[in-house]
């Protein structure tokens, strides 16, 4: 793992970008895999992850109003990415989460999966 400072980003919506800064979230779901192995950025989307529940909260103690949208929060390593077999899809194995003093925002256009912020 390298400690250099993350050049890409990856967009996570809340509650999901607040868990991961907090250590409770250690593993990404996609559907698409990824070779990357390094620390990129988290960019807190502006909407709500689908499906979020009342009870995806309750361990950061934070509601979706009071967190973060549309920023850069923090960053987390990518260290492993591994296949869910049969039920599809592939986990991202994250550590080392590091939050930002405050958030920024980036110039450009964040993307779906990995992109390269502008500040």
């Amino acid at each position: 793992m390298t400690n250099k400072r993350p050049y890409r980003a990856i967009s996570i919506r809340q509650p999901y970008a607040e868990q991961i800064l907090q250590g409770k979230k250690r593993f990404e779901y996609r559907s698409r895999p990824t070779t990357i192995r390094e620390r990129v950025f988290i960019y807190a989307a502006l909407k709500e992850a689908a499906g979020a529940e009342p009870s995806d909260y309750k361990p950061i103690g934070k509601d979706f109003e009071s967190l973060p949208k549309g920023v850069i929060v923090g960053s987390v390593e990518i260290c492993d990415c591994k296949s869910l077999g049969r039920r599809g899809g592939y986990a991202f194995k994250l550590a080392r989460p590091i939050r930002l003093g405050s958030p920024r925002k980036a110039k450009n256009q964040p993307q779906p999966m990995f992109w390269m912020p502008v500040f």
